[in-house]
């Protein structure tokens, strides 16, 4: 074990934390390394109490998965507000308010769900461990507070992060696909939240950050209870269900031991979840039962998958059912799942998939002389419609085609061509079966032997001949997990003999830091379009709020408003005011006249064309106010701050991969100095940017001041209450000079 690791990791704890440690490993409860990644998770998990307790605002950027793809976000928690925002380009497209937030599903990686009460569950996935583990921590708190309103308890002046009521070393069951085994973990039990941090794994990377898993009983919709084995029980969510086990140690040696344990656990836990059970079952029920998109998508993407590997990745269903290992003490899983790693127990998923239909039978496989190209997958008439569609009336005869033009442009290439023989269909594979199926489909495109693999990553831009976005995109997501690296950095064969899938799994394995090399390479071709596609609309909403600030006609058209306002309500019997808010601007033409035609809005068209008609063309000195575009100060404002993170980022990686002088190649050398350029460069463009966005702020701040509005009005509200305005006044000019 490392000195310096320990030695950084204890040193950061107090007394008290180092001896309860000191005490497990005594108990044999914990080995010494579990203890050094134990005292790595207390240290993690102080420096969240003092880093996310201290702000308000935070920003990540993260993936969302939608239409069968990942998109790039930011996700910003807003504690003064409540509220979570989807941001895109600068663009809210959703805000949630933290009530609508009703649990948060850990997954494999780095992907997580949040779960909202009343609509679909949001799939994400964050740009690295460090991030999802601060976002699984924010929206704990998010959780814990609406359980505090649920209960009817007060918010202030409570402790954000929960005391812990009760904790102790588990045993949490593993499936893969070869195999079930049990893996350590540190569990801890907090009002509404479950704990889950993994200490037996010994193959977990030293630059790793200590990753855990919650689950969050203010869900109001988890359930435990024991099972017949002894010292064992689940903990069931709405995906998931979690099989527990306490171990034998030194303390608890005897049945009558581990039995007063697993009543503990049991009964605390089935208390906090009737606490969060009842506190949200007014709300579910109000809400009513809403199917996910998501589920439906799952399923399908499922049978297309299982069709696919029946047809060409030589695996029969049958052949993959019968490998399936069975639980005693869960259902069977109806789905392929992805693998679960040990620091991020997933259990298998509870939706169904209907069974892969069976593999084509002799007579419509191809010729093996002939070559087989991509399939079409349109959607075909039913037969019942044929014979009174054009398409009965076909003549399929008359059409010539050129086969030989068809072949040549959509014939498969062989993915194997490059690694010796075609593997046999029943060859082993040390992967997880699913990963290695998705994996191998998308080998079938990436045409980089593996021994080039690690080559490729020294060379930064597509156009000079490295990996494109997309493969750097997807060899991210197929990172392996400790625990499946440590299959390969055992294995001790020729890997010419392995099939394709672990050949490059067992090469990724041989490449230091991989996930952080990664990282870099696509934030570094990100951050320059980023900065560009953001440098004109900060520009616009500067100037936007120039003209707004220095506009004299269109204050004295706000003037007219006051007097007409002013004068209707004096006669209606209210009180004056002395001024009003812009969002009164879209309310003039909700207030019709005798004439059903005639509007407040015409009213003032009508005054202002009499007494000055210049003021008629006030929009003149708003041009910015034409095609506002839909980005707002506070999503622009993230972005920034998303951009300097990720630059913070690239720069830490560049020193954790740079080599040492006396050690690095000519190809690694000129890889960094290009690399050191590149950060300089948007170090210095990312300044710029950053002022300019400093001065928006402060340009639009003096005009909410000038205006009389809050100072956390939004932007796109107020932005667009004008330019709405604008509108409907050309519009009512129109009918008034008729």
């Amino acid at each position: 074990m490392d000195n310096t690791r320990t030695q950084d990791a204890f040193s950061q704890l107090s007394q008290e934390k180092i001896l309860k440690i000191m005490n497990m490993v005594k108990n044999k409860e914990v080995s010494i390394e579990g203890a050094l990644h134990l005292a790595q998770k207390e240290a993690y998990t102080d420096k969240d109490s003092q880093d996310l307790l201290t702000g308000s605002l935070f920003n990540y950027s993260i993936y969302k998965y939608k239409h069968y793809r990942w998109q790039k976000r930011i996700l910003q928690i807003d504690f003064n507000t409540k509220t979570i925002f989807n941001i895109e380009k600068g663009i809210i497209k959703k805000q949630f308010p933290f009530s609508q937030v009703k649990s948060c599903e850990d997954s494999e990686r780095r992907r997580f769900s949040i779960v909202f009460h009343g609509r679909q569950d949001y799939e994400l996935e964050a740009v690295s461990l460090d991030d999802k583990r601060k976002i699984m921590y924010l929206l704990s708190r998010v959780m814990q507070s609406n359980s505090y309103k649920r209960l009817g308890e007060p918010c202030l002046g409570r402790a954000a992060e929960c005391d812990v009521v009760h904790e102790g070393v588990l045993d949490l069951q593993q499936n893969t696909f070869m195999s079930t085994e049990w893996v350590k973990y540190f569990v801890q039990l907090r009002e509404g939240e479950l704990t889950l941090y993994c200490i037996g794994l010994g193959g977990e990377s030293k630059n790793a950050c200590p990753a855990m898993n919650a689950i969050h009983l203010s869900s109001g919709n988890v359930s435990v209870s024991k099972e017949n084995e002894c010292g064992t029980f689940s903990v069931q969510t709405k995906g998931h269900n979690y099989l527990f086990r306490i171990p034998f140690t030194v303390q608890n040696n005897r049945t009558e031991d581990v039995s007063k344990l697993q009543n503990e656990w049991v009964s605390l836990i089935e208390r906090y979840c009737q606490l969060c059970r009842s506190g949200s079952l007014s709300q579910e029920e109000s809400q009513g039962d809403t199917s996910s998109e998501a589920d439906y998508e799952n399923v399908t993407v499922a049978l297309n998958e299982q069709k696919e590997e029946a047809l060409g990745f030589g695996v029969s269903t049958a052949t993959t059912n019968l490998n399936r290992p069975s639980s005693s003490q869960t259902e069977p899983a109806k789905g392929d799942v992805a693998p679960a790693s040990a620091s991020t127990p997933v259990p298998t998923s509870k939706a169904e998939v209907p069974p892969a239909p069976p593999a084509l039978s002799q007579s419509c496989s191809p010729s093996p002389l002939a070559k087989r190209t991509k399939a079409f997958h349109w959607d075909v008439v039913p037969c019942d419609k044929i014979q009174k569609s054009m398409w009965g009336s076909c003549d399929l005869g008359k059409k010539k085609i050129d086969t030989s033009r068809l072949c040549e442009q959509f014939q498969i290439q062989d993915v194997a061509v490059f690694s010796g023989n075609e593997p046999s269909v029943n060859q082993h594979i040390m992967l997880d079966r699913k990963v290695a199926h998705n994996f191998s489909i998308f080998l079938k495109s990436f045409r980089i032997k593996p021994s080039e693999l690690k080559e490729k990553l020294y060379i930064i831009h597509e156009e000079s001949g490295g990996l494109t976005d997309e493969q750097i995109t997807a060899l991210r997501r197929y990172m392996l997990t400790p625990k499946d690296a440590e299959k390969y950095q055992t294995f001790r064969g020729c890997p010419s003999e392995l099939h394709i899938v672990d050949q490059f799994m067992l090469e990724m394995c041989k490449i230091p830091h991989l996930g952080q090399r990664l990282d870099l390479l696509l934030a570094i071709r990100e951050l320059p379009v980023s900065m560009g596609d953001l440098e004109p609309l900060i520009n616009q909403k500067i100037q936007a709020s120039k003209q707004l600030h220095s506009s004299q006609k269109f204050i004295a058209v706000l003037e007219y408003i006051l007097a007409i306002g002013n004068h209707l309500n004096e006669n209606a019997g209210k009180e004056k005011a002395k001024g009003f808010r812009l969002s009164s601007l879209t309310k003039l033409s909700l207030l019709r006249g005798k004439e059903r035609t005639f509007t407040l809005l015409h009213a003032l068209v009508e005054q202002i064309s009499l007494h000055e008609p210049d003021l008629v063309k006030f929009s003149q000195e708003l041009t910015e106010f034409e095609a506002v575009p839909d980005a707002s100060m506070k999503g622009l404002s993230a972005e920034v701050d998303v951009l300097k993170k990720e630059l913070e980022n690239v720069t830490q990686c560049r020193r954790l991969i740079k080599p040492r002088a006396t050690k690095a190649t000519p190809q690694e050398s000129q890889f960094c100095r290009e690399l050191k350029d590149l950060i300089q460069k948007y170090e210095g463009d990312l300044s710029q940017l950053s002022k300019r966005c400093e001065e928006m702020k402060k340009l639009y701040s003096s005009v909410l001041v000038k205006f009389g509005e809050p100072q956390d009005l939004d932007s796109q509200e107020l932005f667009g209450w004008i330019s709405s305005f604008i509108r409907e006044f050309r519009k009512a000019c129109a009918e008034v000079m008729q």
